[in-house]
């Protein structure tokens, strides 16, 4: 596990553009696993500025979201599949048939998962995967409790990813408590994993993973399995750690 300290989360975020822009160029048939939510915002931002300034190109490039909310559609603001068309696909050249992001808002859920597996592993898998980390260890939706061996599923989310969520809704009431999530044995499939960490929010998490046993009840210790796992992480997340790593 490789870990990267930088200054802040502008850094963090050009640093992990640089790495992805570098494996599209010299892979054009990459399989990138992405992730939602605030802290991959900013790659996005520097990855569209380079495909408009150098003209990177993503005509081939595969991609796989991690998550996606039951019960609402594509359209739906608050989706994951709006989030990254607005976010990164509108912005670039990337086919939209490549991209793909789980159903939720399907008659058979368990079907769904099934379907969203399959359709990894004909791909022949995810080449580089951008994780985030949540308070309580999560990666993904796979709350703390999840079994390692987890494929694609179904979950019920914790109170506490919850409240973080509700900063993008109008309403607490109006987070769902439910999403689809690739599983933790699929995540680890995966031949390379980056992991973005910012802000003094994060560091506890931070911390107790570099500390802290391989377990269960802390979904993000499972990344000390992976033999090639490199975090990204500013000073503020790192902040907790009783020793700096670069």
């Amino acid at each position: 596990m490789k870990i990267i300290e930088v200054n802040n989360y502008q850094e963090m975020s050009q640093k992990a553009a640089e790495y992805i822009i570098d494996k599209v160029c010299h892979f054009p048939r990459i399989t990138l696993g992405l992730a939602t939510g605030g802290t991959p915002i900013g790659t996005y931002k520097n990855i569209i500025e380079d495909h408009k300034k150098n003209g990177t190109s993503y005509q081939n490039v595969t991609t796989f979201n991690l998550d996606e909310y039951i019960g609402l559609s594509p359209e739906n603001k608050n989706s994951y599949r709006y989030f990254m068309n607005e976010q990164l696909f509108n912005h670039i050249d990337i086919n939209k048939k490549n991209t793909h992001v789980p159903h939720g808002n399907v008659e058979d859920y368990q079907k769904e998962c099934t379907r969203f597996e399959e359709l990894i592993s004909k791909h022949g898998g995810i080449d580089l995967q951008i994780l985030g980390i949540g308070s309580n260890g999560h990666i993904g939706f796979n709350e703390p409790g999840t079994s390692f061996t987890s494929t694609t599923h179904i979950v019920n989310l914790a109170p506490s990813t919850i409240k973080a969520n509700a900063r993008y809704f109008n309403r607490l009431e109006d987070v769902p408590t439910k999403a689809i999530t690739m599983g933790i044995s699929t995540i680890m499939k995966s031949k390379e994993i980056i992991l973005l960490v910012s802000g003094e929010n994060k560091s506890e998490a931070l911390s107790k993973l570099l500390s802290a046993g391989v377990q269960e009840s802390f979904p993000a210790s499972v990344l000390k399995n992976h033999p090639y796992v490199t975090i990204i992480a500013d000073k503020a997340a790192v902040a907790g750690l009783k020793v700096h790593c670069k």
